[in-house]
């Protein structure tokens, strides 16, 4: 049970090519590029809507501060 030579890879490409053909081949490879870059996307947009989420609360906390002295802030946090 060596491992696989090249000859093994190109069989195993060829019987994959006549199999699926090369325009699904080439459609799966934009759809799954396509949804890398989404997630990347989400990921850049999830991290700029927590930090202005933050400075929102900080901006109503140092409000509220500055109100009232009698005030005890506390802020809950939903489950999501």
């Amino acid at each position: 049970m060596g491992s696989f030579s090249i000859w093994h890879w190109l069989i195993v490409l060829l019987v994959v090519v006549l199999v699926f053909g090369t325009k699904k081949l080439k459609n799966m490879g934009s759809d799954i590029g396509g949804a890398v870059k989404g997630f990347k996307e989400g990921l850049k947009d999830g991290n700029n809507f927590e930090s202005s989420e933050e400075k929102k609360v900080e901006e109503k906390l140092s409000a509220s501060e500055k109100t009232s002295d009698n005030t005890i802030n506390v802020q809950a946090k939903d489950k999501s």
